[in-house]
């Protein structure tokens, strides 16, 4: 499923990331943080993600998002894999996430890494980084080198991930208003929405969008979405977030330019407003998109890490030591 020119992308983006990483100011976070401590767990990572994507190409979005929930609430330390205990309320049970998808294969992940390493060496914070390039990587996307030596987080709060996490009905000041409270700015915001280039949609949130918004080309709107989602009913039915949702690629920005957009949040990208021009360019420029992304999934990756002696490194993903 690799996009022609991919090896290209790869190139070029690569070269950027040298010059990111640079000057990355995150403490305690490497490039080659696991290369003593465990030299094998990256490609074991790899091997079992590229396994999930094979089988199903869905997985490949649903990992991506997982880090991208854990890192929007709190900061990226695997707070998301929780499970509820008598003194732990999972994020799994917040409404933003309640949805999510890829804990199997996060857990599926742990343990061969665990195996591969002897121990528990790997935090399952980093696991869900690597995992989410891997799976871009997967579907024909850039790669990048994901800085590590995160940890574990002891503690969840499905309330702050709510809180924290912007919802597909979100307008375009609320997006950006949310992406700068983490410290990402608004080429952050269209470059990670990108992200939507893969996987699917439920009709419960895009319903909205297809009936009430002035904003979605009429076509799209009767032909091809109000079959997958009627006004009543089909909450779950799913729909493709672009034309091609098993392949990484610029599909999803010329769709926003044609006012196809899926989700409400993700047309607000192309409204008229700020965020036009960007995703005017990434239709019609793989090259920056690829590029932009990987920088920008290295910043979001280095939101709020917890480092060093904080935290810890949880044998099993889903309960803490």
């Amino acid at each position: 499923m690799a996009l022609p020119g991919c090896f290209y992308f790869s190139f070029v983006v690569n070269a950027l990331v040298v010059v990111a990483l640079a000057t990355s100011n995150v403490p305690h976070l490497t490039t080659n943080y696991y290369d003593d401590s465990c030299p094998n767990a990256l490609i074991t990572i790899k091997t079992v993600v590229q396994a999930a994507v094979q089988k199903e190409f869905r997985m490949g979005a649903s990992l991506l998002r997982l880090h991208f929930l854990d890192c929007f609430h709190n900061g990226c330390d695997g707070s998301i894999l929780l499970d509820s205990t008598s003194f732990i309320d999972s994020e799994k049970n917040a409404k933003a996430i309640q949805y999510a998808r890829g804990f199997d294969i996060v857990d599926e992940i742990k343990e061969a890494v665990n195996e591969a390493c002897g121990q528990s060496v790997v935090s399952c914070a980093d696991i869900l980084a690597v995992a989410a390039r891997d799976s871009v990587v997967a579907l024909g996307g850039p790669t990048w080198e994901v800085e590590l030596g995160r940890r574990d987080s002891t503690t969840a709060s499905p309330a702050a991930s709510d809180a924290n996490i912007a919802s597909p009905f979100s307008n375009l000041s609320q997006l950006i208003t949310n992406f700068k409270s983490h410290g990402l700015d608004e080429m952050d915001l269209v470059v990670l929405s990108g992200a939507h280039t893969i996987g699917y949609a439920r009709c419960a949130t895009f319903r909205d969008h297809v009936y009430n918004d002035s904003n979605i080309d009429p076509d799209f709107a009767q032909s091809e979405l109000e079959s997958i989602c009627p006004i009543i009913g089909g909450d779950f039915n799913l729909a493709a977030l672009d034309p091609t949702p098993a392949n990484f690629d610029t599909s999803y920005f010329s769709n926003l330019v044609q006012n196809k957009g899926l989700l409400h949040s993700d047309q607000q990208l192309f409204s008229g407003a700020s965020t036009d021009a960007l995703v005017q360019q990434y239709s019609s420029d793989a090259v920056a998109f690829f590029e932009d992304f990987a920088l920008s999934m290295i910043k979001m990756g280095s939101i709020q890490p917890l480092t060093g002696d904080q935290g810890e490194v949880r044998v099993n993903c889903t309960k803490v030591n």
